[in-house]
């Protein structure tokens, strides 16, 4: 079993190559030039379109070895669409990877076409997250899969800087569905960033708010449209990564890093009201990333967070009320991962219940029940604290219940003083071991016997 993930993400991480190289291939036809340009001391490549396709440029990138390699291999690349699919179906049908509906994977394809991608706009929203899955060899919850929407952002100074544009984007997206409208916006009814479709299908273009907070549109001049503005959007699509929607024979895209993604649900969630069904999406699927980060890339989610915490008090403070609404087990993982102990958490407080304790033999620990504003949290005390410390010496498994519960006070106290002020060791859990008993019940205020 352990052996599906890694097949997984390296069938994902040969399809993503093939879909590059045909993604290039597609936007500079042969025929053309790549021509180089230094603008403010860094080298960009632009491509010299042939005499049959107008002998226009368009803007390839900024130069890095990759692209060196990928512009000395041009002429050599071939067409692959089969080979392609066959990866798709490989992921799709083997290891349940999810597929957008037909339209969204129409609408995104086209925009691809048009160049959207290639001039550094970032696919956001419920598509792309759905691409972290064979990213990240996990199969995410089926319920933050779903959507009606596509999310496409880019920064402003980008989309002026790449001097290329796009056709308009109301045309592109009325190639796949005539319906199409662009939707006025509610502060000034001459401009649009959205666009609908009759069946409900609804593309929103959105740009970082740079400097105090604003509605009012802004244009992207490559993407020839206006985009909303939005708080925290520039943590999000900074130094996106490559991915591709498994749809048709790949699409090859730009989505935010799994970790920025996640930090970012994280703080949009508390700007939204409680229980909506945005929020509670913005959680489950923050969640379901925080678990595997947690455990797969721990550096780069510790380093997304620590980025997130340097913007100052107000992504602190929104960070740290989101944290208390998680579940215990990828709460504690994030927590774990970013080293922050409980206590740097307002408002996580560990009650014990009454239920009877139980003596599990496969990790040799007393077990005892206890909550927190997340849900269940299990609390234990080992058989060697047990006997150091509480009179358990030599006693079987019905005597080592009875010292603990004639402790249990005791015991309990020194449980909530560990889950609040110990690092985490394990998420959802607290374990009380020997060499922490002396330490524990100082910080209860009970001296030892």
């Amino acid at each position: 079993m352990a052996a599906a993930p890694l097949i997984m993400q390296t069938t994902y991480a040969e399809l993503v190559e093939r879909c590059a190289a045909a993604a290039f291939k597609e936007a500079f036809p042969e025929g053309g030039t790549f021509v180089p340009k230094t603008i403010k001391e860094r080298r960009y490549w632009y491509f010299q379109m042939p005499a049959s396709k107008g002998r226009g440029q368009r803007y390839v990138g900024p130069e890095t070895p990759e692209l060196l390699e990928r512009i000395a291999h041009h002429r050599e690349i071939r067409d692959d669409e089969r080979e392609r699919q066959v990866l798709i179906s490989a992921l799709a049908r083997s290891f349940g990877m999810p597929k957008p509906h037909d339209e969204i994977g129409e609408v995104v394809a086209a925009l691809a076409r048009a160049g959207i991608f290639r001039l550094r706009a970032v696919l956001i929203g419920t598509v792309a997250y759905q691409t972290y899955s064979a990213m990240l060899g996990i199969r995410l919850p089926a319920s933050a899969l779903s959507t009606e929407d596509v999310d496409i952002a880019q920064f402003r100074n980008v989309s002026i800087a790449v001097q290329d544009e796009i056709p308009p984007v109301l045309d592109v997206l009325r190639q796949v569905d005539a319906s199409f409208g662009a939707v006025p916006h509610p502060d000034d009814s001459r401009r649009s960033t959205s666009y609908l479709a009759r069946r409900g299908l609804r593309v929103d273009f959105l740009t970082p708010n740079v400097g105090p907070d604003t509605d009012e549109p802004q244009t992207l001049p490559a993407l020839r449209t206006d985009a909303q503005p939005l708080r925290f959007l520039d943590f999000l699509i900074h130094d996106p990564e490559p991915a591709v929607v498994l749809h048709g024979a790949g699409i090859y895209v730009h989505v935010p890093i799994p970790e920025r993604y996640a930090v970012h649900k994280l703080i949009v969630a508390r700007r939204r009201r409680i229980g909506t069904a945005k929020s509670d999406k913005d959680i489950i699927q923050s969640q379901a990333l925080i678990t595997v980060l947690a455990q797969k890339r721990p550096h780069q989610l510790k380093a997304a967070w620590d980025e997130a915490l340097a913007r100052g008090r107000t992504w602190e403070a929104n960070l740290a009320e989101s944290v208390v609404g998680l579940l215990p087990a990828p709460r504690d993982a994030l927590l774990k991962a970013v080293e922050w102990r409980r206590e740097m958490i307002a408002g996580l407080e560990l009650k014990l219940d009454e239920v009877a304790a139980r003596y599990d033999f496969d990790r040799d620990v007393v077990i005892f029940g206890g909550r927190d504003n997340g849900g269940p949290i299990r609390c234990e005390i080992s058989r060697e604290a047990l006997e150091d410390h509480f009179e358990a010496d030599g006693l079987p498994k019905e005597g080592r219940i009875e010292q603990f519960r004639k402790n249990r006070s005791l015991i309990g106290r020194m449980a909530v003083a560990k889950y609040r002020s110990f690092p985490i060791e394990e998420p959802g859990v607290v374990l009380i071991r020997t060499e922490e008993v002396e330490r524990l019940r100082r910080l209860v205020g009970v001296s030892s016997v």
